[in-house]
């Protein structure tokens, strides 16, 4: 499969608001934390986990944001992607996200809570599909 809108609609993905890209929800905990349970950071009940898929395609961005959890990125098929990392500390880094471990790339990659992120497949990439688990959940 070679096709970012096939994988798109067979996966009944949508926009990703504020973000960039096309995401669906596969899993969200029926558990939750109450606010009181959890640092004040959040302000709001979460489900203990969440996990999505999201594809990006050569012309679509991950906007710099950042999460009150830590975030774990996986690779599922298609092009590398680099990753933009921007620590509370002032540090950067650059990670390829990608199926080429040979040549450094990885497979997966943790983004610890407050950290800006962003990412864009590289060209001559079209199109990545990856899958993100946070937890406590979006």
């Amino acid at each position: 499969m070679n096709d970012a809108d096939q994988i798109i609609r067979l996966l009944g993905m949508r926009p990703l608001p504020q973000e960039g890209g096309f995401f669906v929800e596969t899993y969200r905990s029926d558990e939750t934390l109450a606010p009181g349970a959890l640092p004040a950071r959040y302000g709001s009940e979460r489900a203990l986990a969440t996990g999505i898929l999201y594809l990006l395609r050569a012309q679509d961005r991950s906007r710099l944001h950042r999460l009150a959890s830590d975030e774990i990125w996986h690779f599922h098929l298609g092009d590398p992607v680099e990753m933009i990392l921007l620590a509370p500390d002032g540090t950067g880094r650059r990670i390829v996200l990608g199926p080429r471990i040979d040549l450094g790339q990885r497979v997966q990659v943790v983004v610890p809570r407050g950290t800006w992120q962003g990412a864009r497949v590289l060209p001559p990439g079209r199109w990545t599909l990856m899958g993100t688990t946070v937890a406590p959940g979006f």
